[in-house]
């Protein structure tokens, strides 16, 4: 008998078309056609027959007047249902709210869903004055901040990738390589990660990476707070029950 090898089919509009809509997405002002074009290497005219497409099913919006292009609201029921059908999130998001209140910090849950990025999927905000400004379906590059340690520590990531990609990232108080490397190295001992003032000036940030059945890691849950406050409670203590946590969750998911 014939192996049959499994082949990925290339479907070029699909790949444009998602493309688009990322980028759109992505841009706090709306775009013309050829900026989207220039930005992702098409042909203005295949560019503007997507747009055209995405426009009359409601994903983008077209401004007559200054002939501008932007993601329009079509695009949330779609999110929404995604959120709502999200196994991780029904799990998770009760926990994070209890994780809040007890500690007086922000929670929030990510996924890594596409390359280079995870996703905001559930927010607890904080009771103290403190909030940090994040909404469901930010994106920020997977290796940045205390989840980012997570990523690079279960990963296999080569140094030279990690050299490359680390680069890129952008933070108030950046650590040199041979710091963040050191970090990654802890974050493997103590399962969790911490970011002390790195990524956001006077703020601390501990993630826990969730793993799936395949021992890969693909989520992951973050506490954020003033550093007096979340040292004062104990990083330590703090990470240890947001362990607890991912192990609860995780055992709930494997069962259903």
């Amino acid at each position: 008998m014939k192996n049959k090898e499994t082949t990925r089919r290339q479907v070029p509009a699909v790949t444009r078309a998602v493309g688009i809509l990322r980028k759109l997405g992505n841009s706090t002002e709306p775009m013309g056609v050829n900026q989207i074009a220039r930005d992702l290497s098409l042909i203005p005219s295949t560019c503007l027959h997507i747009l055209r497409v995405l426009a009359d099913e409601g994903l983008v919006a077209f401004d007559p007047i200054s002939k501008r292009y932007s993601i329009d609201i079509g695009i949330l029921p779609i999110a929404r249902n995604a959120i709502r059908k999200n196994n991780f999130v029904n799990v998770i998001e009760q926990r994070l709210t209890e994780l809040s209140v007890k500690y007086e910090i922000t929670g929030i849950a990510t996924q890594f869903s596409e390359p280079n990025h995870m996703i905001v999927v559930a927010i607890s905000q904080a009771t103290s004055p403190f909030r940090l400004q994040v909404d469901l379906g930010n994106r920020f590059p997977t290796l940045i901040s205390a989840t980012g340690r997570c990523f690079a520590a279960f990963s296999n990531i080569g140094n030279a990738d990690l050299k490359k990609h680390f680069k890129g990232l952008k933070w108030d108080h950046p650590p040199s390589f041979e710091q963040w490397k050191t970090e990654i190295e802890e974050t493997k001992e103590n399962g969790f990660a911490l970011d002390k003032g790195n990524y956001i000036s006077g703020v601390s940030i501990i993630a826990v990476p969730f793993f799936n059945q395949s021992n890969q890691i693909t989520r992951s849950i973050v506490g954020i707070g003033i550093s007096e406050k979340i040292e004062s409670i104990g990083i330590q203590k703090i990470g240890n029950e947001m362990m607890k946590i991912r192990d609860e969750a995780t055992a709930i998911m494997f069962s259903e």
